[in-house]
């Protein structure tokens, strides 16, 4: 069995992709298409000929070509692209070309106009080409080398699908994959490949994801295809099983083995003599990468969302996709709408935009007039982006009547607007619209749609086809209403689903309260003043009204004690993370009293945004605002900003976008519909109920780098109201439990897991007797599964504990040996962590939870020194720092250690130059750890042997190594490749015939790649070079067999070949 990465996942990858109907071009093909320039990467040949084809001019019944003028300027549209306005500004503009087309100006008989000219023929998928090719080298931005993609896919010549393959035994493929892909995106990476690039996968076997252009690694997703039936699924299953194992024609089968030795032949030979099951990535290549389903992908599910390319997760594809074969169902003239159901998070608003601009094109619907009803204002600019390929005109309504009077003109277009205008067009249009081509989209946050509003929407829109996003669950009463529009379309999405996905966090809870202490007699008797007036009913509603909960959380002192905790919590938990939070007040005088406490006490940057003065917000509790503190405010802001509407966008961008403000206060605005990524913390001191609860505690539920979960720290005590919510949509005559699974999880059942995480850390040390032995701890490391295993788990748990110390009922009294114990043990790991780090040379990626750990270690331990810097990065063959670096590390194993990890490391970087001398040396290396660890050798002769091989590696020196080669370092490789390949033959050459065969392969070598004394620039990519290389050693031994009768098989001979060029190309 074979587990490398082109055998296990590249080659079957081609495979399935060539029977999907790529067709293959060699490495080489590919490169003469690209006029045999690696910093080109369209096929240009093959870009000409496709334009020249799919486009046609069609003048007074006849067709015409462009020209060829147009052809080239078409071209070169596409090549000379603004790439100083940014590498995202780059693919939206290639984006566009490809989706929007372009327009050439043409003289024909005599009549000069502009003509539509297109990229892809969307709509006849047939007449575009397809191909696909490996191993394709492009030269990186403003250097001399080169990164090399796996496998690239071309529609037309154009580079469309960008794969990154990795074998599945190594540790966390998917993300070496991705991280390659990240890698590659970067400024000095092979953006001209990705600017193109509108799907990425990462392929390993049985794990595979996607994403789009400059994706980050978090929001890499999943693919699961949502069947109609177990039945649809069978076939789908049985038709990907005949294709995988489907034998490629014989041309391409040579083609694409032709690099390949008889070895790999051989395997694929036999691998193919019996059924070969499915994984993952076939499933992915499948269902995203067949033709039809690319181009679709392509054209109406990827958008840029506020400059951030988007690509459809597959829940979003599928309810377009249901909702689209829905509404073509028509009953009485009405086409049947329905409720999608998509958990908070999970992309619902863009789902809408993707759901209109599909129903703007089809050709079923023949005057499309398109609603959509949101309050997400930042999405106008993406709706009328993403409309620019419908030819409608995207309008804004700008009050109630504006909307009335654009629905009643009969032009198609797209009408966004605001559930408040919505509804007044609902009260005040008196003559139904009766078009059964009026579609009304409405996104989450009111579920007004599903009761009065509804039946009066039926009332004004008759023929209308209605079609509601929402992300909480429905009640049974709304389900009834819903089912009116049509019901649920296609499969719901829960929050377990998105959670599995990695679409959102997990949402952890905790409760905290403010100890009330009432001076009663006091307050008594000021009461029984004040309520004098009053008859005995007066005084027991005013004394109701004065002791209700929503009254002492008003209290200043319990603001001013809360915004002392809040900000103890924000600067412990959540400051200087990269994350910020959001603040849920009572009142919007509570508000502007809970920054003033927060800024000028506790020293926390804080905006307050609230709607004007006279617009009641929080209707839920009725108390009376300081009109005068709030009145003076609200001027304040708009002084500041102008309009509500700038003072509220100039907040949110400030908050999403900038590094101030860090924590927003707010009564109800932004509770639903506001998507910021950067909010992991929301304090909650007001009640809420039912489905604005569910909403708001969404907020903290969206994906971002380092974000394990996000956080509600309740103070009002919600969760007596969460648990109603939970029952009232959870229970069973209402709703299906499964749906509301995992909506919160209490922070203190998620502490839970910490001992455990502290035994599994402690676990991986059980084999050592002397549990006061340091350095036995940092040799049982030295196995490197082991070290992985180990910064994993102790990342973990620092994590944990970090979430443990934020909460209050953890640091009680009786906790108190326990944190004592975890605080020593993190003391300790965290030491180790740096020994062995430093001491194997490794670079421990967990950079997106450092900062973390680090706010951990700064608040909860007392340490010696900064043991959070390992060592600076040193330059592995500058001896200067090398030496410095060993300084830091006491004792002659650790050095020895450091040696050794950094020799091998250093030996990895050099193993092409001279593989048989390497692998000697790393083998020797081993040895020697080996015989330490087995305590053979002592500590002071474990340092030195180490240091002796550092001193081989980097004076290149061989004990044993003829005087005629020395000096000369492709002689000494090639020198030591015969004597490795050749050991078994029955007459072995001896010394003088291998040094004489050496010396004679070099000078042949460089007689192929000097010129005048001087190597030819990049001689290494021009593949007549190689082959006349490869060429020339194969003559060489068959010489050897002429003249001298030494017999050689060709697979040793292919082996030595094999090795010499990639020697070569090395060392030059």
């Amino acid at each position: 069995m074979h587990y490398r990465e082109e055998i296990i996942s590249q080659i079957p990858a081609l495979q399935l992709l060539i029977n999907m109907g790529y067709q293959y071009l060699s490495p080489e093909e590919a490169l003469a298409m690209r006029a045999n320039k690696y910093s080109n990467v369209l096929l240009e040949p093959i870009l000409k000929a496709q334009l020249t084809k799919i486009n046609r001019i069609h003048y007074r019944g006849k067709d015409y070509d462009f020209s060829a003028e147009n052809i080239h300027a078409a071209v070169a549209a596409l090549k000379e692209l603004p790439t100083q306005e940014g590498f995202m500004a780059v693919s939206q503009q290639v984006y566009d070309l490809l989706t929007l087309g372009k327009s050439f100006e043409q003289t024909i008989g005599g009549s000069k106009k502009s003509y539509s000219f297109r990229y892809i023929d969307w709509e006849v998928p047939e007449n575009n080409v397809f191909h696909v090719s490996e191993e394709f080298q492009v030269t990186r931005t403003a250097r001399n080398d080169y990164y090399r993609p796996d496998i690239v896919l071309f529609i037309n010549g154009i580079p469309i699908v960008v794969i990154e393959c990795k074998s599945n035994v190594i540790k966390n493929p998917i993300t070496e994959a991705i991280s390659q892909h990240l890698r590659n995106q970067k400024d000095d990476g092979i953006r001209e490949l990705y600017q193109y690039s509108q799907l990425l996968l990462a392929l390993s076997v049985n794990e595979a994801r996607y994403a789009t252009t400059a994706t980050p690694l978090k929001y890499w997703q999943v693919w699961r295809e949502l069947f109609g039936s177990q039945e649809v699924q069978a076939q789908v299953m049985e038709q990907l099983k005949e294709l995988k194992n489907k034998p490629l024609p014989r041309k391409e089968q040579e083609a694409l083995f032709a690099k390949h030795n008889k070895e790999i032949q051989d395997f694929f030979h036999q691998r193919a003599q019996e059924e070969v099951l499915l994984v993952e990535q076939d499933l992915l290549l499948y269902y995203l990468c067949r033709k039809d389903r690319l181009l679709r992908l392509m054209q109406y599910y990827t958008i840029f969302d506020n400059h951030i390319k988007k690509i459809a997760r597959y829940q979003q594809f599928f309810a377009v996709e249901d909702t689209l074969a829905r509404v073509k169902h028509i009953e009485n003239g009405k086409r049947t709408g329905g409720v999608i159901w998509h958990t908070q998070g999970s992309g619902k608003s863009l789902t809408m935009v993707m759901l209109a601009q599909l129903l703007a094109v089809d050709k079923n619907i023949k005057h499309p007039k398109l609603l959509l009803v949101t309050d997400r204002t930042d999405l106008d600019k993406q709706i009328s982006e993403t409309f620019k390929k419908c030819n409608l005109p995207v309008v804004k309504a700008s009050t109630g009547t504006n909307l009335t009077e654009l629905l009643r003109e009969r032009t198609d277009r797209v009408i966004t607007t605001t559930i408040h205008k919505f509804e007044t067009v609902v009260n005040q249009l008196k003559k139904a619209l009766t078009s059964s081509e009026i579609f009304v989209l409405i996104d989450e946050a009111h579920r007004t749609q599903y009761g009065s509003l509804g039946i009066k929407m039926q009332q004004v829109f008759p023929k209308a086809c209605f079609i509601a996003f929402t992300g909480t669950p429905l009640m049974k009463k709304e389900k009834n209403t819903a089912a009116k529009f049509g019901g649920i379309i296609g499969t719901p999405y829960t929050i377990t689903d998105a959670v599995a996905d990695g679409a959102i966090v997990p949402i952890l809870y905790e409760g905290r309260h403010n100890q009330y202490d009432l001076n009663e007699k006091p307050l008594d008797n000021y009461f029984n003043r004040v309520s004098d007036p009053l008859n005995d009913y007066g005084k027991a509603s005013l004394k109701r009204k004065v002791n209700s909960i929503a009254q002492l959380n008003d209290a200043d002192q319990i603001i001013q004690a809360r915004a002392w905790d809040i900000a103890e919590h924000f600067k412990n938990n959540v400051q200087n993370e990269g994350f910020k939070a959001m603040l849920v007040t009572l009142s919007k005088t509570a508000a502007i009293r809970y920054q003033y406490y927060l800024e000028k006490e506790c020293k926390l940057n804080c905006e307050v945004l609230i709607s004007a003065p006279d617009m009641r917000e929080n209707n839920d509790d009725l108390l009376e605002e300081d009109d005068y503190k709030v009145g003076s405010f609200y001027k304040a802001m708009m002084d500041i900003y102008g309009s509500p509407q700038k003072y509220e966008d100039s907040l949110i961008n400030g908050f999403r976008d900038r590094e101030e403000p860090e924590l927003l206060i707010v009564v109800d605005k932004l509770l639903t519909g506001f998507d910021a990524p950067i909010v992991k913390v929301m304090y909650l001191t007001r009640g809420l109920k039912e489905h604005t609860l569910l909403q708001a505690i969404a907020r903290v539920n969206r994906v971002k780098e380092g974000k394990d979960y996000g956080l509600i720290v309740d103070y009002y005590g919600n969760l007596e109201n969460l648990d109603k919510a939970i029952e009232m949509y959870g229970s069973w005559e209402d709703f299906e439990a499964d749906d509301l699974k995992g909506t919160v999880t209490n922070a203190a059942k998620e502490i839970e897991k910490l001992p455990q995480l502290h035994s599994q850390l402690w676990d991986i040390f059980k084999t050592i007797k002397n549990k006061y032995d340091t350095e036995a701890y940092a040799e049982l490391l030295s196995d490197k599964e082991k070290r992985e295993t180990f910064y994993e788990r102790f990342s973990l748990f620092a994590r944990m504990l970090k979430l443990a110390f934020s909460l209050v009922e953890f640091g009680t009294p009786e906790n108190a040996p326990t944190i004592e114990r975890y605080q020593k043990d993190l003391k300790f790991f965290l030491s180790l962590r740096t020994d062995v780090a430093r001491r194997y040379f490794d670079t421990i990626d967990y950079t997106e939870y450092e900062k973390q750990i680090k706010k951990l270690i700064d608040k909860h331990i007392i340490t010696d020194g900064d043991f959070l810097q390992i060592t600076e990065k040193i330059d592995l063959f500058d001896k200067e720092a090398r030496d410095k670096a060993l300084e830091e590390i006491k004792g002659h194993a650790s050095k020895a250690d450091h040696i050794a990890s950094r020799t091998e490391k250093a030996i990895s970087i050099k193993m092409d130059e001279d593989p048989v001398f390497y692998q000697k040396l790393s083998t020797l290396i081993r040895q020697t750890i080996e015989a330490y660890r087995q305590k053979r050798i002592d500590e002071l002769e474990y340092f030195n042997r180490v240091r002796d091989y550092e001193k081989q590696f980097f004076e290149g020196t061989q004990s044993d190594l003829p005087e005629a080669l020395i000096g000369n370092k492709k002689a000494t490789a090639f020198y030591n490749l015969l004597g490795e390949h050749l050991k078994t033959l029955d007459t072995l050459p001896n010394t003088v015939q291998k040094v004489e065969w050496a010396l004679q392969l070099d000078l042949l070598i460089n007689h192929i790649i000097y010129e005048e004394g001087t190597p030819i620039v990049d001689w290494q990519q021009n593949s007549l070079l190689v082959s006349e290389i490869a060429q020339t050693i194969d003559d060489f031994f068959y010489q050897l067999k002429q003249q001298q009768g030494v017999e050689i098989s060709f697979d040793i001979v292919d082996t030595i070949i094999e090795e010499i060029v990639k020697v070569s190309k090395q060392i030059g």
